[in-house]
């Protein structure tokens, strides 16, 4: 079978700066598109001894609504004032006037210690919630707070504004433990409710977040 070669002017496609190509109904047979899975940044905001890190839609610039059907956050050594302390989050259907909406969750882990003498790959039941109203640990559990020792990591929020469909999320992270170990966490469940999220909160289990960095994206 022939192959045939379209000629170099048979397309009739625009460039243009971030946009792609796809099929449509001309005679031509493409046209210009946005390309999907770009991410544009929404907010940064910078941990200084802060007892918490709130992002609110419509607040300090922060877009958390139908604008995007994906969110993520990207979380950059965060170093807890306590030792032994978990990175966490809650959502809000009320604009950030209360956090404690029904979760139900996974997590598990994977560690390795510096003298490698001790490796483990397990789940860890006690860090779910089963329609738990309270703070869902994410990246990795027990981030020290050693001089060098933060947690790194991201969280994914799938469709918050969708009034039909629960609200998934996945997180990963990992972090220098109190002890001297790598601790690679798996965080993944959905927040229980059909209404709106439109605020999330992130905190450390104790303590405060000292320092580091949370970013959140838009993903087109």
């Amino acid at each position: 079978m022939a192959l045939n070669k379209l000629k170099y002017n048979s397309l009739n496609v625009t460039p243009a700066a971030s946009e792609g190509i796809r099929f449509d109904s001309g005679a031509d047979g493409f046209e210009t598109a946005s390309a999907g899975g770009n991410l544009t940044k929404i907010k940064t905001l910078t941990a200084s001894s802060s007892d918490d890190l709130s992002f609110v839609d419509g607040a300090s610039s922060v877009v958390l609504d139908n604008t995007y059907k994906e969110y993520i956050f990207m979380f950059n050594n965060i170093h807890p004032s306590n030792d032994s302390a978990n990175v966490q989050f809650q959502v809000s259907i009320n604009t950030g006037s209360s956090y404690g909406v029904a979760i139900t969750s996974n997590h598990f882990q994977a560690q390795h210690d510096e003298a490698d003498t001790e490796t483990a790959l397990e789940y860890d039941g006690g860090q779910d919630l089963a329609q738990g109203t309270g703070f869902q640990t994410i990246l990795a559990k027990e981030v020290g707070n050693g001089n060098d020792e933060s947690a790194s990591g991201y969280l994914h929020l799938f469709d918050p504004s969708s009034t039909t469909f629960v609200k998934h999320f996945m997180a990963r992270g990992n972090c220098q433990d109190a002890e001297p170990m790598s601790r690679d966490g798996f965080t993944a469940g959905y927040v229980n409710t059909t209404s709106a999220v439109d605020a999330i909160q992130f905190k450390m289990s104790a303590g405060t977040m000292d320092a580091g960095t949370i970013t959140l994206y838009g993903v087109n």
